[in-house]
């Protein structure tokens, strides 16, 4: 059985990308968001590379559940960054690059899923 090595996948790499451009765009959210949406971004974002992380130790059949897993995150990452856009916590140029970056981790993530055997 083959184990992938989490570090050497540009999923893995991509995800912990954008775990980090989300904790440093969260220094400047209000402090009364903390709790709430913050947090959620925060766990969400972290959640995509760990995942990806903990399933690259399983067989490909587990492997490929944890890569949806990941999957669901992103999509709720991007969610909770629209809501973050329309309460004017992040400008349209921070959103889009970050809308950018889950989508091309989505569609490489897919394809890489697509793969396993």
């Amino acid at each position: 059985m083959i184990r992938h090595n989490y570090k050497n996948l540009k999923i893995w790499q991509l995800g912990i990308e954008i775990a980090n451009d989300i904790s440093d765009i969260l220094l400047e959210f209000p402090k009364h968001e903390r709790y709430d949406l913050s947090s959620q971004l925060s766990r969400c974002s972290v959640s995509i590379p760990s995942n990806i992380a903990e399933g690259s130790a399983r067989t490909d059949k587990s492997f490929s559940h944890f890569i949806d897993v990941s999957l669901g995150s992103s999509f709720e990452l991007n969610t909770q960054l629209i809501v973050a856009k329309h309460r004017k916590y992040i400008n349209d140029i921070t959103f889009n690059l970050l809308e950018t970056k889950i989508e091309e981790f989505q569609r490489m993530t897919m394809s890489f899923q697509n793969n396993l055997k």
